[in-house]
Order: C-alpha cells, then structure tokens, then sequence
C-alpha cells in the first residue's frame, strides 16, 4: 500500500507511481480543510494517507466550533477501492482540543479520538450513493462519491464535530442548583398543604 506524505501543501506534485509518497493538495479558502482524492489516484493496493492541520487551518476550525484552541488535528486514513467505481476509506480521527467548561467556566483539555469506516460510491442525481447489488456490504449505507472524488479534509473535519464533547467538565466539577427560597414560595406549595389535610 502506497503512503501519502504527512503535512501535504498547496502545488504539491501529483503521484506518478515510481515514488512511495504522494503530495496531496490543500485549499483553505473554499473549506477549512481540503483534502481531495481521486477514484483515479487510488491504486490497486490501495493509498494510506497521513493528514496533520496546519496552523492556519486549525484556527478556521476554531473559529467554525466555537473552541478555545485546537492544538493539534491528526488523520490516518487507508482509501482502498470498492467495487467497479467506488472508494473504501477506513481510519481514525484524533485531535487535542481546549474547550470551555460548562460548569465552572474554566478551560479544559480534552482528546478526540474517533474510528472511520466509509464506502463511498457514484451518487444518482438527488446526490445520493447509489449501491448495486453487487457492491452491499458491511460498510452500507454508501456515501455518494461526487466527481470521483472523497474529500478526506472534510472527513477529518466531519469526526473531528462528532467526537467533540458537546457539554466539557473539568474533572471533578459539579453543578449545583441555585437555592429557591423557602418551600412554602412554591406556587403549588398551598395545593399540596390540602392534599395533605385531606
């Protein structure tokens, strides 16, 4: 299986089979993180790719999540095709993220680590996959291919938002109800006191 290089940068030359590592393109400006790879790209023994976000791009993802810092966004990813015109990507997703706790309101650091298994196939013209026969397995339901291409960028990105803890607590906090007043301010205390009395 072929290796693509960590860190890939914008112009970076294409693969052309007599070389073990490929460059793959990134563009900022449409995506935070693009990450385009071609059905046509993949050989037969399949691509592993290693992603790791640069600065710039980490600090789009920030802004986008609403974090207090991503100090680091690491992808591995194995893309192997499926069927006659389809693409398998299998992987993981992991990232350092600073977040804001919900409690106390402090930082708080926490790790991301999440497992990728995608099949992604030829999509009809709603833009869905569409999956002959042949081609269900255990990876359904597809994802459709658009162009001939999976954008692993946007993958990254996609687990990255699903691993994230949407209600971060530093460890050990807890929240504790404001005090309500007396008992007997409660609009229903006046009904339960006849309850009882009945």
């Amino acid at each position: 299986m072929f290796r693509a290089k960590t860190g890939a940068v914008a112009g970076a030359p294409e693969f052309d089979g007599s070389r073990s590592c490929r460059e793959l393109p990134m563009n900022v400006s449409s995506h935070p993180w693009t990450m385009p790879v071609r059905f046509e790209e993949v050989p037969e023994a399949g691509l592993h790719i290693d992603l790791s976000a640069i600065e710039a791009i980490r600090r789009e993802i920030v802004r986008a999540a609403g974090l207090q810092a991503l100090s680091r966004l690491e992808a591995h990813f194995d893309v192997t095709r499926h069927g006659r015109d389809g693409l398998h990507v299998a992987g993981s997703v992991s990232a350092s993220v600073r977040q804001t706790c919900v409690v106390t309101l402090e930082p708080v650091e926490n790790e991301v680590h999440e497992a990728v298994d995608l099949t992604f196939l030829p999509g009809r013209g709603d833009g869905h996959a569409h999956a002959r026969e042949e081609e269900i397995g255990p990876h359904d339901p597809p994802e459709a291919l658009v162009n001939g291409t999976v954008d692993l960028g946007a993958i990254a990105i996609e687990f990255l938002m699903l691993g994230i803890d949407p209600y971060p607590r530093k460890a050990g906090a807890v929240f504790s109800a404001p005090e309500t007043g007396d008992a007997g301010d409660h609009p229903f205390a006046a009904l339960e006191a006849l309850k009882k009395r009945s």
